[in-house]
């Protein structure tokens, strides 16, 4: 475990400062109005993001939607899963993001367009995401002309990555397919750890209670118990077999504990950083932070 960025804490801590201030200054919309907000803007920024030519949208397995980006040289295919509460985000939300990682990383980069919560609740995306990747477990080669695949994402696309890789081995009997794991502040607990619980009520782009709400989304009439299943929250299933992984969070972000207690547990190397000052989500704003962490993620794909 190493705290990272230490040198750029006061320009992180003003900045949450500033997200805060902001942020109470906002009416406080119905559930159904943010929730309609936040997927206009894919992922909840002031405006909708750019979307490239160089994305190309297509359906694999059994009709589930990706968009893929292929760059002049590849050596490697990233299967990338969004975050958004499992409830907004999109596959074409980071175009500009992804298309940038291809080309400096040589990677094909194909990422899940999986159904949302509430209109399509737990296993749907799940699903969705496990056919995405069982298909190029099957098609990578003739598709991309490379079986080298690494996983990633962030949020509750990190805890998505972490059910599909199990999906992959204990359904499908596949291990060692994905060679590495990028997961950026993920949940993997969601009974919740207790830094979701103690965290409060900051604006902080998330905190107890729109994690709480969240997870009402995304399991429906599920109690904190039925949350613990291993198939839910991965953080209490058995890991042997996993692939090595980068992990990702910030100091000041309620799921600290879960890329905690999860790099504690995962059995392959792993290379765990916390991010001085950070706060969930932080990979979204212009910040000397983000600008970091993002080479260190293309170095880490680039070398897996």
């Amino acid at each position: 475990m190493t705290i990272t960025d230490e040198d750029c804490l006061d320009e992180t801590l003003a900045f949450n400062d500033q997200f805060m201030a902001t942020a109470a200054k906002r009416p406080e919309k119905p559930d159904a109005s943010l929730l309609a907000f936040l997927r206009r803007n894919r992922l909840g920024g002031d405006s909708p993001p750019v979307m490239l030519p160089q994305g190309q949208d297509r359906a694999v397995g059994h009709g589930v939607r990706v968009r893929v980006f292929v760059p002049e040289h590849v050596e490697g295919v990233y299967l990338h899963i969004h975050g958004g509460g499992w409830a907004f985000g999109s596959a074409d939300g980071q175009d500009e993001r992804l298309w940038r990682l291809a080309v400096a990383a040589r990677l094909a980069v194909v990422s899940v367009e999986y159904r949302l919560a509430p209109e399509h609740p737990f296993p749907a995306g799940p699903d969705d995401c496990e056919v995405a990747a069982r298909w190029l477990v099957d098609h990578a080669a003739a598709e991309f002309g490379t079986d080298r695949l690494l996983i990633g994402g962030e949020s509750a696309g990190a805890h998505l990555c972490v059910v599909t890789l199990l999906r992959l081995r204990d359904r499908h009997g596949i291990a060692g397919a994905f060679r590495a794991a990028h997961l950026l502040f993920g949940a993997y607990d969601l009974s919740m750890t207790p830094s979701q619980r103690l965290f409060g009520s900051r604006p902080l782009l998330s905190n107890t209670d729109s994690l709480r709400g969240s997870y009402e989304m995304f399991t429906p009439g599920m109690t904190a118990e039925q949350r613990r299943d291993s198939e839910v929250s991965p953080l209490f299933a058995d890991l042997s077999g996993l692939p090595p992984a980068r992990m990702v969070v910030g100091t000041e972000d309620p799921l600290l504990d879960d890329s905690r207690f999860l790099a504690q547990r995962w059995p392959a190397p792993v290379r765990f950083g916390i991010v001085a000052g950070a706060m969930h989500g932080f990979t979204l704003f212009p910040l000397t932070i983000t600008e970091r962490e993002l080479q260190r993620q293309q170095d880490f794909l680039a070398s897996a």
